[in-house]
C-alpha cells in the first residue's frame, strides 16, 4: 500500500507526450512552479514523445512553453537550475532507451543526495491520447519501470461500462489500483477543496446542508472554446462522456457526500462512492443534448453527426440527505461565457407577512455560490431591507475571494496540485475504478437511448429545452449581478 508520506523521497517524473499541447500549456510550466516552490527538490524529469529530438531541443521547447504559458517572470538563474533536471528520449529509440534514461536519472539523484537509487520513486504522467494509454502501460511493463512507480492518467476513463471495465482490468494486470491516479483537474482547484473546509470546518452550514433547507443545486461549466482540432476525439466521446462522468459528477460528489471519518484519501473516496451508489440511473427524459450550429460538416464530422457538444441533465440522489433535491448539471462548447460555478438554492420561507410591493421573494431564493476559478470566490445572497421609509427589500450578498487573502500567491493551479499529490501518494482528488464504473453503470439508460441533439447558436446558453428541464426553477447563469470588483474604490 502507498501512503501519503513520499515527498521526502526523490522522484523521477517520466512525461509521456512531453511535446504535446497539454505538456506545453500546463505540465511543463506547472513543474517549474513546483520546483520554484521547493516541492521538487530531489527530482529529475524525463520527457518522451513521438518527436525525434534530443535533450537540448526539448529544453528549448520547454523554455518556450514556460515563457508563453507560465506564471511570473522566468529568471536566467531559475531556468538554468530547472533545465538541469531535464532529459529526453524519443519513442523511436525503444523501451530499452527509455529504461536507460530513467535509470540514469535515478543514479544522478542517488549520487546527489543521501541514500541509494532503490529509494527513488517514479511518477509516469500519461499525457497521451486515450487510445495510446494502454500501449504506454505495456511499454512501462516491458521496460521494467512498474516497481516503485505511480501513473497519472488523463480522461476519458472508458466511454461506457464495458470499455471502463476492460480498461481497468488491463490496467490492473500491470499496476495495482493504489498506483493509479485518474486525474480530474476540476477537483484540483482550490475552490473544490474549499467546499470541504466550508462544509465541515464550520458549525453554520453543515446543519442546513440537506433536503430540509436546500431546494436544488446547479453545477454549471459552460465553455467558450469550440472543437477546432479536436473533432475526431469528440466524435467518439461527446460532451456527456467527456465532461459529465469525469468532471461534473466528481464535483457533485464533493458537494453531496456525507462527512468522512477523516480527510484522508480512503474515507473521502468511500463517501464519494456512496453518493454515486445512491444516484438514480440517468434517464433520457432528464437529459437535453445539444450541438452548436456549424459543428457538422467540419473535417472528420459527418453531415448527420449526432455527437453532443452540449448536455444538461437532472440528477437525483436517493438517500436520506438528498431525496427530492434535484441536481442540475450543464456543460457545453461555444457558449456565451466560460465559467465553473456551483450554485445552491435554499428553500424560501413563508413571505405572507411582508406587504404587497415589498419585493419579498421577487428576486428568487437565497443562493450560496462557489466559483471554481483558480482564484476562487464564494457568494451568499440574501434579502435585506433597503434603507429608507417602508418595508422595501433588495437582494444583498456577502462575498469572499481568494485574492483578498494574504496567502493568495500560494495557490497552486490544478495540475500543479495534482502532480504534487500524486508524488505524495494522495488519492483524495483522484477518481477510483469503482467510482468510474458505478457512473458508467448509471449512464446505461441514457447511452442506450439518447435523446436527439438540438441545435443551438454559438455564443448562446444552449438549446431552449434547458428551460423546460429545470422548470419551475431558472438557470443561475448568466448572473443578473456581476461579482464585486475587489479593486474597485468604495464610493
Amino acid at each position: 500500500m502507498t501512503t501519503v508520506d513520499d515527498m521526502e523521497q526523490p522522484h523521477v517524473i517520466v512525461l509521456f507526450g512531453a511535446t504535446g499541447d497539454l505538456a506545453r500549456r500546463k505540465l511543463l510550466p506547472g513543474l517549474l512552479r513546483l520546483f520554484e516552490a521547493g516541492l521538487l527538490e530531489d527530482c529529475r524529469i524525463v520527457g518522451t514523445s513521438l518527436e525525434d529530438i534530443d535533450t537540448e531541443t526539448f529544453a528549448k521547447l520547454a523554455r518556450s512553453a514556460i515563457e508563453e504559458f507560465g506564471q511570473g517572470q522566468l529568471t536566467e538563474a531559475g531556468w538554468t537550475a530547472f533545465e538541469g533536471l531535464l532529459s529526453y528520449v524519443p519513442q523511436s529509440a525503444g523501451t530499452g532507451a527509455l529504461a536507460s534514461a530513467v535509470h540514469e536519472a535515478e543514479e544522478s539523484l542517488a549520487a546527489s543526495g543521501p541514500g541509494t537509487g532503490s529509494e527513488v520513486r517514479r511518477l509516469h504522467y500519461l499525457s497521451v491520447p486515450p487510445k495510446s494509454a494502454l500501449d504506454v502501460v505495456r511499454q512501462l511493463d516491458d521496460a521494467g519501470l512498474v516497481e516503485r512507480s505511480r501513473i497519472i492518467m488523463e480522461k476519458p476513463f472508458g466511454t461506457d461500462l464495458p470499455s471502463a471495465k476492460d480498461l481497468n482490468r488491463r490496467l490492473h494486470e500491470v499496476f495495482d489500483e493504489s498506483q493509479i491516479f485518474r486525474i480530474d483537474h476540476f477537483l484540483g482547484k482550490e475552490a473544490a477543496q474549499n467546499i470541504l473546509a466550508f462544509r465541515f470546518a464550520n458549525g453554520l452550514f453543515e446543519p442546513i446542508w440537506n433536503r430540509n433547507f436546500i431546494d436544488h443545486v446547479q453545477i454549471d461549466v459552460p465553455e467558450t472554446l469550440g472543437l477546432e482540432g479536436r473533432t475526431k476525439f469528440y466524435e467518439s466521446t461527446g460532451a456527456y462522456r467527456d465532461m459529465v462522468v469525469t468532471h461534473l459528477m466528481q464535483v457533485l460528489a464533493f458537494m453531496a457526500m456525507e462527512p468522512p471519518t477523516s480527510l484522508a484519501p480512503g474515507p473521502i473516496s468511500d463517501e464519494k462512492n456512496k453518493v454515486f451508489r445512491s444516484m438514480r440511473p440517468i434517464e433520457p427524459h432528464n437529459v437535453v443534448r445539444g450541438q452548436y450550429a456549424g459543428y457538422r460538416g467540419k473535417e472528420e464530422v459527418a453531415d448527420d453527426s449526432d455527437t453532443d457538444t452540449f448536455v444538461a441533465l437532472k440528477v437525483e440522489i436517493d438517500n436520506w440527505r438528498w431525496a427530492g433535491v434535484p441536481f442540475f448539471l450543464r456543460t457545453g462548447k461555444m457558449m456565451a461565457q466560460g465559467a465553473r460555478v456551483i450554485s445552491i438554492a435554499f428553500k424560501e420561507p413563508p413571505l405572507t407577512m411582508f406587504p404587497h410591493g415589498s419585493n419579498a421573494g421577487m428576486q428568487g431564493p437565497d443562493h450560496l455560490t462557489f466559483d471554481l476559478a483558480d482564484q476562487s470566490r464564494m457568494s451568499l445572497s440574501f434579502y435585506g431591507k433597503r434603507p429608507g421609509p417602508g418595508m422595501k427589500l433588495e437582494k444583498l450578498s456577502m462575498q469572499f475571494a481568494t485574492h483578498d487573502t494574504l496567502t493568495s500567491g500560494s495557490v497552486l493551479e490544478a495540475y500543479e496540485r495534482l502532480i504534487h499529490d500524486a508524488m505524495r501518494g494522495d488519492h483524495t482528488l483522484f477518481t477510483t475504478a469503482e467510482g468510474i464504473e458505478t457512473l458508467w453503470d448509471l449512464s446505461r439508460p441514457l447511452l442506450a437511448d439518447p435523446p436527439p441533439v438540438r441545435s443551438y447558436a454559438p455564443g448562446s446558453w444552449g438549446p431552449n429545452a434547458i428551460h423546460q428541464l429545470i422548470a419551475p426553477h431558472a438557470w443561475r447563469l448568466p448572473f443578473e449581478r456581476s461579482w464585486r470588483d475587489p479593486n474597485a474604490t468604495a464610493q
